[in-house]
């Protein structure tokens, strides 16, 4: 094991005792998402038919979505499942930023899957994130990003606005993941 997987594994050992962030859990499950914090709600058609399902379901329980923007997720090796906890890491060249998240629930049903992860102490931001994919009655299947925060940090709430562009990007390019 490598010093930056060693140090990895010990900020998840410390992850995985500590509690949300949040009280609202499963938020993002809900119609409505839960006031008092800023949400996102984006969700693009990647196709249609039940292959274009199954590929795009197992883009999001891989953590393509993910990967595909540019995060790295330790361990990639689980695919998200209930009380998971995972460390979503992101930066600019030396600068890492590691985010502690909980996988809070997860959707596998006919016409319907993914999960929500929620934020864990260390996270920048307080809420919780749902990755999604959904096929209508039509057949066309879409791909979905729902989430509410606030900041949680000195500095991502001194840099809010940075931190909603960045928020936005991030989630055109989980939604990139399906082109």
């Amino acid at each position: 094991m490598g010093a930056t997987t060693e140090r990895l594994a010990r900020h998840l050992r410390r992850a995985e005792a500590a509690q949300v962030t949040y009280p609202d859990l499963e938020g993002t499950r809900r119609a409505v998402l839960p006031d008092g914090y800023h949400h996102v709600e984006r969700r693009v058609r990647v196709g249609h038919g039940d292959e274009v399902f199954h590929d795009a379901r197992t883009t999001v329980f891989t953590w393509g979505m993910q990967r595909r923007a540019g995060l790295t997720v330790f361990p990639a090796d689980i695919p998200p499942k209930p009380e998971h906890t995972v460390l979503v890491v992101t930066g600019l060249g030396p600068i890492k930023i590691v985010a502690p998240c909980r996988i809070i629930y997860t959707v596998d049903e006919s016409d319907r899957t993914g999960f929500g992860y929620g934020t864990l102490p260390g996270h920048p931001e307080s809420g919780e994130e749902a990755f999604l994919v959904e096929r209508d009655q039509q057949g066309d299947v879409w791909a979905v990003v729902r989430a509410f925060s606030r900041p949680a940090t000195w500095y991502s709430r001194l840099g809010s606005p940075v931190a909603r562009l960045v928020q936005r990007k991030v989630t055109n390019d989980y939604l990139r993941a399906f082109e």
